[in-house]
């Protein structure tokens, strides 16, 4: 409970009156010393009339867990424990850092004041378990003299988790739908190492796939029909170091990188080959040695959402060389890291390099859009311009970076956070296609 302004007002104005009286006319001093305590009995009478804050309670159902990135609900019914509810209620939730309240509506009253609702709508930034700690009410006593505030203790959790959802609603499944030849198997067809199966020959087809033998032995032309290659090992390298902290489009980089990290796994999954996860800032940080997708596919997720947003910058030296000497085959390792400019990629360029001449490296950039948007500036000013400058040499320096990295025969993939999921696992499916790991 507080003064409201309305009180704060008349005490300051009585006050003003009473050093002007005491100064300058004294005779009015028992008129002042009424008007003391009509404000007093009048302040004293309006707490007993209005609703304490002990009347009011509330049963509160909030959603326990969410994909970062996404949004909560959080739900509260108002009751009073005896009599009714005040009017003109206002509602406030106290909550953790990383939860944003984007929206909270006013507490909406029955007709008979018994009951009231709220709801809000969570903003989930960041990866964990994340506290709701009170309801704060606050509503006007019967004569306006005070604010009346109401905490309702809720000590509730919300757990914040990487985002699955293409991998729930089947998006991933989808997309890897043309290269799939049966409900259960997933076989990539085309100009494989691995025998499939023998067919016959019809006109069409290749002259160049015909079995001489066994059609001689066959006296019947069949022709040869292979397969892409399973069983590949698919290492998901994340960097999760203080670039990767950074927020982009409403989500730190890093989380957009596990989400997409998850997808892959789960395409990975279906399409037969062997997944691993690996991290890294400042020194190693996780190693999971590949196994099949989706089979690995919980293990991965549960260390993904405990994977920590370090404020340490990147050693890619260390970490490079440190996966290096843990892989014992040749893989598909997926790099999702960041750089500042072309100075700060120079050891990332070269760690890269040496970790390419044994391996398939897809090196995965977020391009940052509101970069994008400043080298257009919609007003000719002078920071306008000076910010699309600055803009514009950044994007040069990470385009010459990437094209660096593709001369060193690094696929690269420089995609907006929105699109990361979809862009990368057409990326893999274009990789299994040609064969290329």
């Amino acid at each position: 409970m507080r003064p409201s302004r309305h009180l704060i007002a008349l005490v300051l104005t009585l006050t003003a009156a009473t050093v002007f009286v005491v100064l300058w006319v004294q005779d009015a001093i028992w008129f002042l010393a009424g008007a003391w305590g009509l404000l007093a009995g009048a302040a004293m009478a309006d707490l007993f009339l209005s609703v304490p804050p002990s009347r009011v309670a509330a049963d509160v159902t909030v959603q326990e867990q969410g994909f970062v990135g996404g949004s909560a609900r959080f739900s509260a019914d108002i009751h009073a424990r005896r009599g009714r509810l005040p009017k003109n209620m206002e509602a406030a939730l106290d909550v953790a850092r990383p939860l944003k309240v984007e929206a909270l509506a006013p507490p909406a009253l029955d007709m008979q004041r018994r009951q009231a609702a709220t709801f809000a709508s969570l903003h989930l930034s960041r990866r964990g378990r994340h506290a709701i700690r009170a309801l704060w009410l606050r509503w006007s006593s019967l004569l306006g003299l005070f604010d009346i505030i109401a905490s309702i203790r809720l000590d509730r959790e919300i757990a914040v988790l990487p985002d699955v959802s293409p991998v729930l609603s089947g998006a991933i499944r989808t997309q890897m739908l043309p290269l799939e030849s049966g409900q259960k198997d997933m076989r990539l067809r085309g100009e494989g190492s691995e025998f499939h199966q023998l067919r016959e020959f019809t006109p069409g087809m290749d002259p160049r796939s015909i079995d001489w033998k066994r059609s001689a032995r066959m006296r019947d032309l069949v022709v040869r029909e292979t397969r892409a290659e399973r069983n590949h090992q698919v290492i998901l390298c994340i960097d999760s170091g203080r670039l990767m902290a950074e927020q982009l489009a409403g989500a730190p980089k890093l989380d957009r990188a596990i989400n997409a990290a998850l997808a892959m796994c789960w395409a990975s999954g279906l399409a037969g080959d062997l997944v691993g996860l690996y991290s890294f800032d400042s020194r190693p940080r996780l190693f999971i040695p590949a196994s099949p997708g989706r089979a690995a596919f919980p293990r991965l997720q549960a260390a993904c959402a405990g994977l920590r947003y370090e404020t340490q910058e990147t050693n890619h030296t260390l970490g490079l060389t440190h996966l290096s000497g843990r892989l014992k085959r040749r893989s598909l390792v997926v790099v999702f890291s960041d750089f500042v400019d072309s100075i700060t990629a120079e050891l990332m360029v070269e760690n890269i390099q040496v970790l390419a001449r044994h391996h398939l490296i897809v090196y995965v950039a977020l391009r940052d859009p509101a970069l994008l948007a400043l080298t257009e500036p919609g007003e000719l000013t002078l920071d306008a311009i000076a910010r699309s400058v600055s803009a514009r040499q950044i994007l040069h320096e990470r385009r010459a970076v990437l094209e660096k990295l593709s001369r060193l025969g690094v696929l690269c993939l420089d995609s907006t956070p929105e699109a990361l999921t979809t862009d990368l696992v057409a990326r893999y499916i274009e990789i299994k296609s040609r064969e290329l790991i």
